[in-house]
């Protein structure tokens, strides 16, 4: 992963997802790194020039274990219909952008922590980084599940992971996997490398009413509630959330 080295899932679940003043240091250079990617993205839409990235979802080979039925069920079960979408969509965009890559993917770890990456967003906990609650409640999901434990884990890194910046320079990472489809669908980040077609069925399949204003409410509860978090210094020193209202799409 590209993140900075430390914060990584053992600092999530020791710390709560609560960065340093060193940490927030090493932050800024990834953080660099995707504004100027961003900023060619958008430039790149701006004039009409757009990649070949599709797929076709209708013979998609949908990952089909017990753990993979089990996560459907419980994101339809614990999501709102808005985040339920975000999820699907976070999977397929991760999809897109792996294959642009060349990326190898465990699909099924990949599509469980897409469908439950934002399982704890809309119930922030003081103090604790909605990713690292939600990958920790993930992971024992996981493991309720039968799920060797070493697997479990995966998951749940991959989930607490999936905020960090830089994480989604390697998409071969699961968190870097998570972290791509989710900034796809957040700001329109690469989606200037997808076919504009593709992108319309995607959002007829999986829409986004009002998407954009549910996420920046769900975003400043989570920013208040932790203020030493990634979500609250990502508002601060890249507005998020006007990244979020900006972003290349109507809702």
């Amino acid at each position: 992963m590209s993140a900075p080295h430390g914060i990584d899932w053992h600092w999530a679940t020791t710390t709560g997802g609560n960065l340093t003043k060193e940490q927030r240091r090493q932050l800024l250079t990834p953080l660099l790194r995707t504004v100027v990617g961003y900023s060619r993205t958008r430039l790149k839409l701006a004039l009409g020039l757009r990649g070949s990235g599709a797929l076709d979802i209708d013979t998609l080979n949908w990952p089909d274990s017990a753990l993979a039925k089990a996560a459907e069920e419980e994101a339809r079960e614990s999501l709102s219909p808005d985040l339920l979408a975000h999820s699907y969509r976070t999977y397929l965009f991760g999809l897109v952008l792996a294959d642009l890559d060349h990326a190898p993917v465990d699909e099924e770890l990949c599509y469980v922590a897409c469908l439950l990456h934002d399982l704890k967003i809309a119930t922030p906990t003081p103090g604790r980084c909605f990713a690292v609650v939600g990958g920790e409640q993930t992971e024992r999901f996981a493991l309720d599940h039968g799920t060797p434990p070493e697997r479990a884990a995966a998951i749940g890194a991959a989930i607490a992971a999936h905020i960090t910046p830089g994480a989604a320079d390697d998409l071969s990472d699961p968190g870097g996997f998570v972290s791509a489809g989710a900034f796809v669908d957040v700001s329109g980040a690469r989606l200037d490398e997808m076919r504009p077609h593709w992108v319309a069925d995607l959002l007829s399949r999986h829409p986004r009413p009002d998407f954009k204003q549910r996420l920046r409410t769900y975003w400043a509860a989570e920013s208040a509630a932790v203020p030493a978090g990634r979500a609250n210094w990502l508002t601060r020193s890249a507005g998020l959330p006007l990244l979020v209202r900006a972003a290349p799409f109507s809702s």
